[in-house]
């Protein structure tokens, strides 16, 4: 009878253990293995590192290499940090490395979950424009220009033209699009009527920018189409980004003296919303990508996208939606917009 009585204590403990006693073995092992905690500083301290970069990237100063303006323009991609080292701290088997690393997680989706998650896109619109660097070198511009015009869109702005090229391009949108200027290497195609077209001196020496009034039918709205200075990433150099940082400030200077209320810029900025660079014009505009855009519209490079240098930006216009179109044989990729424009009257008085 003893051991018929032991041999039934033994088989009962080894059941199945209830979810309360595998938390308390948890707990248990949480406060007394000390290498839980001791294990995956290293990793703890990154978490915070790349925490403090997110949080305070406006900081980090552009004296040297126009870092601060490197790091954010590819600031989004810093999200990729956050699975490495939480597969390194599941490796370790370490409590302070997962916990740390919280902090980037939190950082990261107050930055750009409003941009994943969000659902801001809405229907209609009185007006729809495609902006498109169509590269000089593309080998097909009438496919090319085909591929745009086929987004319905009312107004396409397009840079990088080629003077030998120009013809070609004309020739594909003149069906759809009676009304054109082409200024230097950017050009305007439009279904409604253009008025007062010029170039736009963005201290380059030659012609990368424009301005024009589009006459809507609600309206006449100021356009602006750029093409900003191209950056490059240099062992030796840095981020070289100042001939563009100077355009950017006139191109700001010149849309900040804009008599029309209603103001469209179309163009490759080479730069994104976040870079500081830009703030002569992204501070007095918004990113239809931003406002009413699915996702982070990437538009560089088309075969990789990384970032979207491309932009449509508006002031004094409500943006609608904003998606990116597919790809053509430039390596950018094409982006568009739907906006409403305010009713009323427009133009603002004279200095």
């Amino acid at each position: 009878m003893v051991q018929a009585y032991r041999a039934d204590t033994e088989n009962a403990g080894t059941g199945p253990r209830r979810p309360g006693s595998r938390l308390r073995v948890l707990r248990r092992r949480l406060a007394t293995d000390v290498g839980l905690w001791r294990r995956g500083i290293l990793l703890a301290l990154c978490s915070v590192l790349l925490t403090l970069v997110m949080v305070f990237h406006a900081e980090i100063p552009n004296t040297i290499g126009n870092t601060g303006s490197l790091v954010e323009t590819f600031l989004p991609w810093f999200g990729l940090l956050v699975p490495v080292l939480l597969a390194l701290g599941l490796l370790r088997r370490s409590a302070t490395a997962l916990i740390a690393l919280l902090l980037p997680v939190v950082v990261w989706f107050n930055l750009f979950g409003g941009l994943l998650f969000a659902d801001k896109a809405g229907t209609g619109g009185d007006l729809t424009v495609a902006t498109h660097n169509v590269n000089a070198g593309n080998p097909d511009p009438a496919g090319t220009a085909q591929q745009v015009a086929g987004s319905g869109a009312d107004v396409v702005a397009l840079q990088e033209l080629p003077t030998g090229k120009v013809a070609a391009y004309e020739e594909a949108l003149a069906g759809r699009y009676p009304h054109h200027s082409v200024q230097g290497t950017v050009g305007l195609w439009s279904t409604y009527p253009l008025t007062d077209a010029r170039p736009v001196d963005i201290k380059l020496g030659w012609t990368r920018a424009m301005r024009v009034t589009v006459t809507t039918p609600e309206g006449p709205v100021a356009v602006y189409v750029a093409h900003l200075p191209s950056v490059r990433v240099k062992l030796n150099a840095g981020f070289t980004a100042n001939q563009r940082d100077k355009s950017a400030d006139a191109l700001g200077e010149a849309i900040a003296g804009e008599r029309l209320g209603r103001v469209i810029l179309l163009g490759d900025l080479n730069g994104t919303m976040n870079d500081r660079s830009l703030k002569a014009v992204t501070a007095q505009m918004r990113s239809t990508q931003g406002a009413a855009g699915d996702g982070f519209g990437f538009s560089w490079p088309a075969s990789f996208p990384m970032a979207r240098i491309d932009q449509i930006m508006v002031k004094g216009v409500e943006p609608v939606s904003s998606w990116t179109l597919p790809a053509t044989d430039s390596d950018h990729l094409p982006i568009a917009a739907s906006v409403e424009l305010p009713d009323g009257d427009q133009a603002l008085p004279l200095p």
